[in-house]
């Protein structure tokens, strides 16, 4: 199932009534959506153009055409694409390889269809022009922040990673104007995560989310939502695909920060570049 289908699936139950039967007619349907107008599928589940308006900027798009337009291209790939594979009794290893590479592929594969190109060019602004950045992310999420941490050290950010929720909320409390904090969080519902989060926009920074594709409490409470795939379930997956995914989002803003700023960039990355690798061979003999 694309992860728009997956994520109208998992939030049915907790949609207002009008905007439930939109997604009903919509999960029925799916692959006739892309050729009908508002009105139409307002007819069609007994609604409005402003109700059908409203349900999609809820699954954060811009409106009906821009929904329609990334249904389209979900659908477009998801016709070949097999299920996330889950942990197996007895598998050969020749088959975990297998399944392995096959979900972080898929994983990434269904990111990038998810990606808002405007959203992320916002993004890597404010981050390059950040005064100070925050990172906040817990349990396994606070691997993917101390991944962007050390990229973000390397190019001369001012920049933090937390995991901790009480430093979280320390640290928030003294953003302002000009400060970015972006939080990171699969499932975008950890309390601390979004009180952090919640904490530093109160205190005037800019905020960005990095969570899963739907409607959730984190998101809702950043400036800038970005989205990976939903597609991953089940407890035995370990957050595997889930990770790649969301390492797969901090990379292209990295790298979209160093292409955009280059000239300043670049100097600071070979330095620091350098710099590590005299280390290593003065203290360490290469290895």
């Amino acid at each position: 199932m694309a992860a728009i289908l997956h994520a109208l699936q998992q939030e049915l139950n907790e949609l207002p009534s009008q905007e439930r039967r939109i997604a009903e007619v919509i999960l029925q349907s799916p692959s006739d959506i892309p050729g009908w107008t508002i009105n139409h599928l307002a007819q069609q589940s007994g609604t409005s153009a402003a109700t059908v308006t409203r349900f999609c900027k809820s699954f954060h798009f811009k409106g009906f055409p821009d929904f329609k337009m990334k249904l389209a291209a979900e659908l477009s790939h998801s016709t070949n694409e097999t299920a996330y594979q889950d942990i197996v009794a007895g598998n050969p290893l020749s088959k975990i390889v297998e399944a392995i590479e096959a979900n972080h592929l898929a994983s990434i594969a269904d990111t990038t269809r998810l990606l808002d190109l405007g959203r992320l060019e916002h993004a890597v602004q404010l981050l390059c022009h950040a005064r100070r950045i925050d990172l906040y992310g817990v349990a396994t999420s606070s691997i993917v922040t101390q991944d962007f941490y050390q990229k973000l050290v390397r190019i001369g950010k001012s920049c933090t990673a937390f995991s901790d929720s009480h430093m979280q909320i320390t640290s928030a409390s003294s953003l302002g104007e000009g400060d970015v904090a972006m939080a990171v969080s699969y499932s975008g519902e950890t309390p601390e995560t979004i009180d952090a989060l919640h904490c530093a926009k109160k205190a005037g920074a800019s905020t960005i989310s990095l969570t899963s594709y739907g409607n959730n409490k984190l998101a809702a409470v950043s400036d800038i939502p970005l989205f990976t795939s939903s597609l991953e379930e089940g407890m035995r997956r370990g957050d595997m695909a889930s990770r790649i995914a969301l390492l797969h989002v901090v990379d292209i803003l990295f790298t979209g920060m160093v292409s955009a700023d280059f000239d300043r960039f670049i100097p600071k990355l070979e330095q620091s570049y350098h710099n590590v690798q005299s280390y290593r061979v003065q203290h360490n003999g290469g290895a």
